[in-house]
């Protein structure tokens, strides 16, 4: 079973395991929109943003694409608190 140290939060109460982070980058470059785009048609994109702008794009080992609401640079703090 997995405890809470495993997961970050990215957004509005939703988790992701971050043993399974690939990759945290900005939303508004060209390569991620099409990367989005990509991942939406092969039904490999999940939305956690809740309605609000994507400011994160997450790509997990699973080559599953997640949008979040926060800064890139939260989701690594928070990555990098876990790690301590």
């Amino acid at each position: 079973m997995l405890t809470n140290k495993y997961l970050i939060n990215v957004g509005f109460n939703n988790v992701v395991v971050f043993g399974r982070i690939i990759a945290v980058v900005g939303a508004d470059a060209a390569p991620v929109r099409r990367l989005k785009e990509e991942a939406r048609k092969n039904n490999k994109l999940i939305d956690a943003t809740n309605g609000r702008r994507t400011r994160a794009v997450i790509i997990v080992d699973s080559d599953h694409v997640i949008l979040s609401s926060i800064q890139p640079e939260t989701v690594a703090q928070r990555i990098e608190d876990r790690n301590v």
